[in-house]
């Protein structure tokens, strides 16, 4: 069961719009240089930085894309709570042991294609085309899995069953594990609270990601006032 995702819940509202609008933008600056595997990181603090990530999957999913939501924040992770789903395993597991074949069945782990490769515990959600990554059970020093050569395994066999691959992490000012993927994923989606997030939180997060040749796609500005003229014109 999914919860509280304003694509899914209100999906002609303009929140959901807007979620909408962020991801023909991602497309267009990916028309030169594709922008498979991405990271959606909060600058600073942000209590809805996973929901933010999660409504964006489902607008890539809705247009039948394949995608993927990874949730890499293996401190606090969010995303099997968001979706309903177990966290018995995810990116932990995987990373630091492959798992072996499962028969699989709703909600469990599916097998990796051909090739009697190990099983990932990808899990299906209530959106056609969009499966789950969780964190998996929790780790001593996360910053050191992120950073692992299983990470990057990881990574090259999540490009080769998705259109979309998402990462959910801490927030980049927090934890170095958002800029450890930063260096691993084909671009970054930097989001900025309105109202939340310090200026120079955003600046310190810009300046982090430019150390670890990062490629910036942009910048989004989350929980903003939604315009009167816009919430007239969609609920016409």
């Amino acid at each position: 069961m999914i919860t509280n995702l304003v694509t899914i819940t209100d999906p002609t509202s303009p929140a959901a719009e807007a979620y909408r609008r962020l991801r023909v933008n991602l497309v267009a600056s990916g028309q030169e240089t594709p922008l498979h595997t991405l990271l959606v990181a909060a600058a600073g603090p942000d209590v809805d930085k996973a929901s933010t990530v999660a409504n964006l999957a489902v607008t890539f999913a809705r247009v039948g894309k394949r995608v993927i939501l990874v949730d890499c924040d293996l401190r606090h992770p969010s995303q099997h709570t968001l979706f309903g789903l177990g966290n018995s395993a995810g990116v932990t597991t995987t990373v630091s042991a492959p798992l072996t074949p499962n028969a699989g069945g709703p909600g469990s782990p599916q097998d990796w294609g051909a090739g009697g490769a190990a099983t990932l515990p990808l899990q299906a959600t209530d959106v056609p085309g969009l499966r789950l990554l969780t964190s998996g059970p929790e780790v001593t020093v996360p910053s050191d899995l992120i950073a692992s050569p299983g990470m990057t395994s990881l990574l090259a066999r999540l490009r080769d069953d998705a259109d979309v691959v998402l990462f959910d992490a801490p927030p980049v000012v927090l934890a170095t594990d958002a800029a450890e993927l930063a260096a691993l994923v084909d671009g970054v989606l930097l989001t900025v609270s309105a109202g939340h997030t310090k200026r120079d939180d955003a600046q310190r997060a810009v300046d982090l990601l430019a150390k670890v040749g990062a490629r910036l796609v942009g910048a989004a500005l989350v929980n903003a006032p939604v315009d009167a003229e816009l919430r007239k014109y969609l609920a016409a």
